[in-house]
């Protein structure tokens, strides 16, 4: 079985309120699942590694042949937990060692 590649977004999450962990994600998957439905939403392999709710940074897990279906979801983004908010993407790495080298 092929070991399946991955990559690491750094990302910044513009609000007036700092959303929870929980309340992050879900925002996320529901972005995913409304452009791609489920079967697009299962093939990201999406999952939150970290979350700084002070800092509003956030690094998430995807698949490497989905990622700019993420980084188009991420910018669909325009409310979490019914607040507005927006998500940019500060960078992208393979490793997550790399990338809060990066972020440095």
């Amino acid at each position: 079985m092929k070991r399946t590649k991955r990559r690491y977004l750094a990302l910044q999450v513009d609000s007036d309120v700092a959303p929870t962990p929980k309340e992050f994600i879900d925002a996320v998957w529901s972005a995913v699942t409304k452009l791609y439905g489920e079967y697009g939403a299962s093939q990201t392999g999406l999952a939150l590694i970290d979350y700084n709710e002070g800092e509003k940074k956030a690094v998430i897990r995807t698949a490497l042949a989905t990622v700019n279906m993420v980084r188009t979801a991420l910018a669909s983004i325009t409310s979490v937990a019914n607040k507005e908010a927006a998500v940019q993407v500060i960078a992208v790495s393979g490793t997550i060692k790399a990338l809060y080298e990066n972020l440095r």
